[in-house]
C-alpha cells in the first residue's frame, strides 16, 4: 500500500511541517509496511536532508526513511505569481503541480496536508485513489468574504480595492464564485481532519461534509517544554518577551514592534529590569527575509533596534532556550487557524498574550478549572497595556498563571494528535 501526503513546502519548518511528520510518524506505527510518500518540492535539498531538518526543528524521527516525490513546478503556487486573482491563480497552479506529482507516483490513499483543496478532485476521479485532508486553514473564509464587504484594508485587501464601491463589489463577486468552486473541491474528500474549532466552523459551511470532519488538534512538543522548571525565571535579570511565528505577512510581526515601542515609552516600565523583544521564526523565502529587512528598519525607525532581536531558522534546542527565559510569550495574528506557537509557549511557562480571535480563543487561551490560562489583545494600544499589566504583577500571581496555563495544554501533546488523527483517517483503510 502506498500511502502519500501532498506537501511541496516540507522543509519550511513551521506548524503545519510539525503536523506531516507526527502524521507520518503515527501511521508508519501503525501500518510499518506500506510505502510512503512525500510530494515536495524542495528540490535544492536532499531527502537526508529534510529528514535531518525535521529532527533538528521539531525533534521528530521516523521509524523508517520515507520516499520523496521532487516536484519542479513548486513556483505554480507561489503567490509572487498572481499579483491580481491570487486566489485563483494559486488554486489552479496547484492542479499542475498535484498532475506532476500524480504522473510520478498513484498511490492508493492520498493526503493533502497543505492546504491544496484543487488537488483533491484529480487524484480522487484520475488517480482512483482514497483522499483525504487536513486542513490548517481554508483557502477562502467567511471572514475574507466580509473583510471586502465592509471594505476594510487588509493583507489580503489591497487599500485601492478598499476604496473604490466598484472594485470591492467586483472582487466581493469573485471570492463568492471562489467559495463555490473551493467547497465544490473539498467535498472530494473522503475524510476531513481541521485544526481548531474556528477552521471547523468554515469547512463544516464550505464543504458541507459533517459526516466524514473531525477536529483533530495539531500535535504540539507539549513534553519536551514541560521539563522546563518554571522557578527558573525568577533568576532571570530581564525580562524576554518572545514571539514564535514564520515571517508570513499575517503573522503581524509589525503589531508586535509598535507595541514594543508603546510598552518601552510607559512610565510604569521605568522601574522594571531591562526589556528584550525576540522574533523567533522560520524564513521560506526571498519574500520572507525582505519581510524580516522590512521588520529590522520598523524598528530603527521606532528607535527600538537594541531591544529587538530577530532569530531565523534556529534549532529547537536554541528556541527551547529562549522559551525557558521568557516571561511573556507574543502572537499577534488576527484569526490565527490554531496557533502552535501559543501552546509551546504556554507549556514553556511564559505568559501568553495572544491575539483575540481565531483558534487561541476559541481553544487555546480559556479558562482551565476556572483560573486564567494567559491574556487575548487586539490593538497596539491593548498589546502595550497588557504587556505592562503582566510585567507589574508579583512572581508568584505569574507562577500561578504558568501553573494553570501548563495544565491546560496536555491536550495539544503529540500522544493525542495521534489517537485523532489515526481514529479519523481509519476510513481510508477499510
Amino acid at each position: 500500500m502506498v500511502i502519500a501526503f501532498f506537501h511541496p513546502y516540507c522543509n519550511a519548518g513551521g506548524g503545519g511541517e510539525r503536523v506531516l511528520w507526527c502524521a507520518l510518524r503515527a501511521l508508519q506505527k501503525k501500518y510499518p509496511t506500506a510505502v510512503y510518500v512525500v510530494y515536495t518540492g524542495d528540490v535544492n535539498v536532499s531527502s537526508q536532508q529534510i529528514q535531518e531538518g525535521a529532527f533538528r526543528r521539531f525533534n521528530i524521527r521516523l521509524i523508517h526513511p520515507v520516499k520523496f516525490v521532487f516536484l519542479r513546478k513548486r513556483y505554480l503556487v507561489e503567490d509572487s505569481l498572481y499579483p491580481h486573482f491570487t486566489l485563483l491563480g494559486q488554486s489552479l497552479g496547484s492542479i499542475f503541480l498535484g498532475w506532476e506529482a500524480l504522473m510520478q507516483c498513484v498511490p492508493d490513499i492520498y493526503i493533502d496536508s497543505m492546504g491544496y483543496a484543487f488537488t483533491l478532485p484529480l487524484f480522487k476521479y484520475l488517480g482512483s485513489c482514497r483522499v483525504g485532508s487536513y486542513v490548517h486553514y481554508p483557502t477562502i473564509s467567511t471572514d475574507m468574504l466580509s473583510v471586502v464587504k465592509n471594505q476594510n484594508v487588509g493583507f489580503n485587501n489591497a487599500a485601492f480595492i478598499t476604496k473604490n464601491p466598484f472594485l470591492s463589489k467586483v472582487k466581493l463577486i469573485y471570492y463568492y464564485l471562489f467559495a463555490s468552486i473551493y467547497g465544490l473541491v473539498g467535498s472530494c474528500s473522503d475524510v476531513v481532519m481541521v485544526n481548531s474549532s474556528w477552521t471547523l466552523n468554515h469547512i463544516l459551511s464550505l464543504w458541507k461534509v459533517g459526516h466524514c470532519t473531525n477536529i483533530v488538534y495539531p500535535p504540539c512538543d507539549v513534553q519536551t517544554f514541560l521539563d522546563i522548571p518554571l522557578h527558573e525565571k525568577k533568576m532571570t535579570p530581564r525580562h524576554l518577551l518572545v514571539s514564535v511565528a514564520q515571517f508570513r505577512p499575517e503573522k503581524n510581526h509589525a503589531l508586535q514592534i509598535r507595541a514594543f515601542a508603546k510598552l518601552l515609552n510607559k512610565k510604569e516600565t521605568e522601574s522594571l529590569p531591562s526589556l528584550k523583544l525576540v522574533l523567533i521564526g522560520g524564513c521560506r523565502n526571498q519574500d520572507d527575509e525582505l519581510r524580516v529587512n522590512q521588520l529590522r528598519k520598523l524598528s530603527e525607525d521606532l528607535g527600538v533596534q537594541e531591544d529587538v532581536e530577530f532569530k531565523i531558522n534556529i534549532p529547537f534546542d536554541e528556541l527551547k532556550n529562549y522559551l525557558s527565559e521568557a516571561t511573556i510569550g507574543l502572537h499577534t495574528m488576527w484569526n490565527e487557524h490554531f496557533g502552535i506557537g501559543v501552546v509551546e509557549c504556554m507549556a514553556a511557562g511564559t505568559i501568553i498574550l495572544a491575539h483575540n480571535s481565531g483558534g487561541p480563543k476559541l481553544d487555546i487561551v480559556v479558562p482551565h478549572g476556572g483560573e486564567v490560562t494567559g491574556f487575548l489583545a487586539e490593538s497596539e494600544d491593548g498589546y502595550a497595556e497588557t504587556m505592562a499589566h503582566i510585567l507589574s504583577m508579583s512572581a508568584e500571581k505569574r507562577l500561578q498563571i504558568r501553573n494553570s496555563a501548563r495544565a491546560s495544554v496536555s491536550r495539544f501533546s503529540d500522544q493525542e494528535f495521534e489517537v485523532t488523527f489515526l481514529s479519523s483517517v481509519e476510513k481510508l483503510f477499510k
